[in-house]
């Protein structure tokens, strides 16, 4: 299906991935490994050669199951042409209460990034990463749901609190890339004012400059579109958009059949982002302009996503391998410029519901 004429330079670095990127934080919660094995050999015999994963996934993070994926992955790479596979992985960030993590990562310093990584590379069996993003950033930012930004988050009571610097970060980032152990970094869940400082203190301390974000992106969050995508063009940023399917709301099954299972239900107050009052009327209009031509809106969803000029490749996860298939199928459909059109009508109606 992807063969390497299809493939992307992620951002101004030497990796080529395919367009579509297998995720993997459903491996180890609601999938076994031998399960997970069969999505991992079916994508990639697919032609799909990058594979995202995180020190703190399968999703939603617990402490019994912490890490689970990159051991099942691990597993699975050790028996891999390692040099025909793109691994990326996340170093969870701070303040978020995973005190199972690294004893509650209090910070972004090179402490906890050093040990992140180390821990990584052992679980996953190998001895570097292709692209280490940071998952979240290391300030007061609206992240997973939230959606303005407070300054109030600058202070722990009365006393503000200590950030550690960008630069700090970078400094690390990039001993680790001179080791070898990681070859390219990123960041993830990150907003424009974030991606332009690290480009900027990169290039005036002649650090490691980032080679793509990774933030949610789908027909319910556009938010990309009103800052990212500008920087993405003008620096040569590669861009990851996961959750093209906003958990599985715009494949319609949750208003189809209330009582399905899906990670929206399954797992209670986890999918804060799509708790929004506006998000089952959007997706309401979107089922409807999906029947209107003749495709199913989970094929809509995804293609709107897979051929943006922005985006470089989208992080799909799945299930089962008959879900799996079905995702990578969509990449085929082509939307007609009808359709895009109408897809923007309704987008300005109903504005990201989900940021």
């Amino acid at each position: 299906m992807f063969e390497k004429k299809n493939y992307k330079l992620v951002g101004e670095s030497s990796l080529l991935i395919s367009p579509v990127t297998l995720g993997t934080m459903t491996f180890g919660e609601q999938n076994t490994q031998k399960e997970a094995f069969g999505q991992l050999d079916y994508a990639l015999s697919r032609g799909i050669n990058s594979f995202d994963v995180a020190e703190l996934y399968p999703v939603p993070p617990k402490e019994d199951t912490f890490s689970r994926t990159e051991t099942i992955m691990g597993n699975w790479i050790k028996k891999q042409a390692r040099d025909q596979i793109v691994i990326s992985t996340k170093i969870a960030g701070p303040r978020r209460g995973l005190d199972w993590i690294r004893g509650g990562p209090e910070s972004l310093d090179e402490k906890n990034i050093f040990r992140a990584v180390e821990d990584s590379l052992k679980r996953m069996q190998t001895d570097h990463v292709d692209l280490l993003y940071l998952h979240w950033p290391e300030r007061n930012v609206p992240m997973f749901g939230q959606y303005k930004f407070d300054p109030s988050g600058e202070y722990s009571g009365e006393k503000k609190i200590d950030w550690v610097t960008i630069e700090t970060q970078l400094d690390s980032l990039g001993k680790l890339v001179s080791s070898g152990k990681v070859r390219f970094i990123a960041l993830s869940n990150e907003y424009p004012w974030g991606v332009m400082e690290f480009l900027r203190i990169a290039r005036k301390k002649n650090l490691p400059i980032i080679s793509c974000i990774q933030n949610g992106y789908s027909l319910l969050n556009r938010i990309a579109e009103l800052g990212l995508t500008e920087i993405f063009y003008r620096e040569n940023i590669g861009f990851m958009a996961y959750s093209p399917l906003a958990f599985g709301h715009l494949t319609g099954k949750y208003i189809l059949d209330k009582s399905t299972k899906g990670r929206v239900n399954l797992f209670e107050g986890y999918a804060q982002r799509y708790n929004k009052p506006g998000v089952f009327n959007a997706v309401e209009k979107y089922m409807r302009l999906a029947e209107e031509f003749n495709i199913t809106p989970t094929e809509m969803a995804l293609s709107f996503v897979y051929h943006q000029w922005f985006v470089t490749s989208t992080v799909v996860g799945a299930t089962s391998i008959n879900q799996l298939k079905q995702n990578l199928e969509a990449y085929q459909i082509k939307l007609p410029s009808e359709l895009i059109e109408r897809i923007d009508m309704t987008h300005l109606s109903c504005m990201n519901p989900a940021p």
